[in-house]
């Protein structure tokens, strides 16, 4: 069996790579673009870093600001109109995981549009046609939407959020910025990187790993784990390192997958409006307990790239102990939240959220395989 990779075409990383946005749009051709984003990032001044460049360009732009955490079936039409409307060819998202989902589905439907209802794109959809070239542009260091080939989207009639797969929608040029970052308040940094880890990990674990994703993945384990701590305190250099960090896991885990704890995590986003990489990082640890006997010696390798010592010394036991109690310790070390009960899930609806994460795609690249009763059990334990 051939193992498939998908790539952006194009990447800029570090300090000033945004001005690399002008490049691009004069070199592709583009004649104007649709912003998407959200509107505490105009706010706070975030965007303007991007359309000031533009305005300087001489480069015609709107701005979407619709975007909201966890975007809804009802955010991507609003976008749908909103590109049509300002005679756009094409979109710069910018924003963490959230508005650039919410651009890859405006650019599938622009340009495939018998998915208009959004929610059929769920899964693998039998889309056609590329979307509309999409330059996106990083604010978190996390979810590394700006380099897969995944987008999450919430239907709020159905309470659920659902996973859509295309390698038609794919940005064109990833701008990994880690100035775009610098504003990032505490939490937000320390739940996306957990986020970004979350990513590695399972990515790695995944019934779909091979050996170049396990590279990246690897590599990504180490960054994040000797960078997150930094970046929380808004250090540069802990900030460039976990841009790349997350990014270069992304590459990876578009590519093979993911596992349970991002089917546990989206039903969580999808009940409660739990950020996702609050969902993720709470969840990690216990994931990580309930699947060390189906990881061979993975956890040994992660637990190197954790920075443990003497890994080659211990038992199968102890090394996938020290991996899950190096995640622990990284998470309280940047204050994330240990239970579920601390983040406002409610106990009556842990079955509920069961049968929703054993209905998630993710849930089917877990290296253990999952049931209802022990996907419930391991809620119970994060609870």
């Amino acid at each position: 069996m051939a193992n498939r990779f998908i790539l952006n075409e194009t990447s800029y990383h570090g300090y000033g790579a945004i001005k690399e946005i002008v490049t691009e749009v004069k070199a592709r051709g583009f004649q104007k673009g649709l912003i998407v984003t959200d509107a505490d990032l105009v706010k706070f001044g975030v965007v303007k870093k991007v359309t000031d460049l533009l305005d300087e360009a001489g480069l015609p732009y709107e701005i979407y600001d619709k975007v909201k955490a966890n975007p809804s079936v009802s955010v991507v039409q609003g976008g749908v109109e909103a590109f049509k409307q300002a005679g756009a060819d094409y979109l710069i998202a910018i924003g963490g995981g959230s508005p650039q989902d919410t651009g890859k589905g405006i650019g599938i439907i622009i340009n495939n549009p018998e998915f208009s209802d959004v929610v059929s794109l769920e899964g693998v959809a039998p889309t056609k046609n590329k979307a509309v070239p999409m330059i996106a542009v990083a604010t978190t260091a996390g979810t590394a939407a700006e380099t897969t080939i995944n987008y999450v989207i919430t239907d709020e009639a159905k309470r659920r959020k659902f996973v859509c797969v295309d390698t038609h929608d794919i940005p064109v040029v990833a701008i990994v910025d880690p100035d775009m970052m610098s504003s990032m308040p505490k939490g937000l940094t320390a739940s996306t990187g957990l986020d970004a880890l979350t990513h590695a990990i399972e990515g790695y674990t995944t019934l779909g790993a091979w050996e170049l994703a396990d590279t990246l993945n690897l590599k990504s384990i180490e960054l994040i784990a000797r960078s997150l701590r930094k970046a929380v305190e808004n250090d540069p250099k802990g900030r460039e390192d976990m841009a790349l960090g997350q990014y270069v896991t992304g590459m990876a885990f578009s590519n093979v997958g993911l596992g349970v704890v991002h089917g546990m995590a989206h039903p969580l986003s999808a009940f409660y409006g739990t950020p996702h990489g609050v969902a993720n990082a709470v969840l990690l640890p216990y994931v990580m307990e309930f699947n060390k006997d189906y990881t061979g010696e993975k956890f040994r390798e992660i637990a190197r790239a954790m920075g443990v010592e003497g890994v080659d010394e211990m038992s199968q036991e102890e090394y996938r102990q020290a991996a899950i109690d190096a995640v622990r310790q990284l998470s309280l070390d940047v204050n994330i939240p240990q239970t579920l009960h601390e983040i406002g899930v409610k106990e009556d609806d842990l079955e509920d959220l069961a049968h929703a994460a054993m209905a998630d795609v993710c849930t089917g690249g877990n290296p253990r395989p999952c049931t209802f009763e022990l996907v419930l059990e391991v809620y119970k334990n994060a609870f």
